[in-house]
């Protein structure tokens, strides 16, 4: 099987793009650990763990569970993420925290914690947003943010450089999820967002989970010279394409 032997921790892996490289890795015969803030109704053959990206506590004990069921790792796939839209005249400094808790803060200490664990060879794919590089109203905290965690993962590639330990970005557009990636926002906007995204990306739709879990399994896997790189999987979005008339 593709992925036999294989170790990985995925963030964020209980829904959407996280679940999604989950079941490819289970698939391929890879022994996963999968973690999100609830796993209580999730039916799969991995080991489950419910953590906070933002608690310090709980990445601690992400790592000690990790070292007791997966011993070395291969992959580490951070993929956990927050984001509201919010207008910059109601952005709120909690709203702002927990943003940058979650997404950046959080992944940061997530692969420090696990950094130690992964094998010469191995690698880390964080998921950043084409949010980061561009201006999306409502979103500034949250573009902030992944900008932030694609700042840092350059520099962690430069630090695990020398262990043989590639750390990459995918850098998804809009995609199709239950929750489109944002909390706490009522059905009919959902829709309007959804509508807004299938018009403005070049493709002319979302992209399905599936189609970032291949770009996230072959930056870990096969992409084997690669490091350092931000992998878009936008449909073109954030690619400045000028499109025939």
């Amino acid at each position: 099987m593709k992925y036999s032997g294989k170790k990985a921790v995925v963030t964020g892996g209980t829904h959407g793009m996280g679940l999604a490289v989950v079941r490819a890795l289970l698939d391929g015969g890879a022994e996963v650990l999968a973690t999100g803030r609830d796993v209580s109704g999730l039916d799969l053959p991995a080991h489950l763990l419910s953590s906070d990206a933002s608690s310090l506590t709980d990445i601690e004990a992400l790592g000690a569970f990790a070292a007791e069921k997966l011993g070395s790792l291969d992959l580490v796939f951070i993929n956990v993420g927050f984001a509201t839209l919010t207008p910059y005249a109601e952005a709120t400094p909690e709203i702002y925290d927990r943003t940058f808790d979650v997404n950046a803060k959080g992944a940061y200490f997530t692969a420090q914690r696990l950094a130690g664990l992964v094998r010469p060879g191995g690698s880390f794919v964080f998921t950043t947003s084409v949010a980061a590089g561009a201006g999306i109203a409502g979103m500034g905290p949250y573009s902030a943010a992944k900008a932030a965690v694609r700042s840092f993962a350059l520099t962690y590639a430069a630090e695990l450089a020398p262990r043989g330990i590639r750390v990459n970005v995918v850098s998804p557009g809009y995609t199709d999820t239950p929750t489109m990636g944002v909390t706490g926002v009522p059905a009919s906007v959902l829709a309007s967002f959804k509508s807004t995204g299938d018009e403005v990306t070049p493709l002319k739709r979302h992209a399905r989970v599936e189609e970032v879990a291949a770009a996230v399994l072959f930056l870990a896997f096969e992409a084997t010279f690669t490091t350092g790189a931000d992998l878009p999987v936008d449909g073109g979005l954030g690619q400045r394409l000028t499109l025939p008339a």
